[in-house]
């Protein structure tokens, strides 16, 4: 059984930064693919950066420029770091793991931005 812990949310100032992690445990195989998705209240989750074991990257436009999404292979854990924050950026955060047609998901970690 795969367990994903986030951890890193909290309050910003727009502009400021944050970086959220995601430790991974349990049954990790090596062909997988990490990601971050958000939701904001009221509205779909939606995506918002992935990353392959090989490291190929792929982000949302919102976020293209403002965020780096990275991961260690070694240890099972993902990264997002997030840099030029907006109030828009407002949401939970889940940390996602798919390998071989199951999909799992964290429980969260909010990041709430706002002066």
């Amino acid at each position: 059984q795969v367990q994903l812990v986030e951890s890193g949310g909290g309050l910003v100032r727009p502009g400021g930064s944050l970086r959220l992690s995601c430790a991974a445990s349990g049954s990790i195989f090596s062909i997988n693919v990490m990601g971050w998705y958000r939701q904001a209240p009221g509205k779909q989750r939606e995506l918002v950066a992935t990353i392959t074991n090989l490291g190929s990257t792929n982000y949302a436009d919102s976020v293209k420029g403002r965020f780096t999404i990275s991961r260690h292979n070694a240890d099972n854990t993902m990264y997002l770091q997030m840099n030029s924050l907006k109030p828009e950026d407002t949401a939970a955060y889940y940390c996602n793991l798919q390998q071989y047609g199951v999909n799992i998901w964290g429980k969260g970690t909010l990041v709430t931005v706002s002066s």
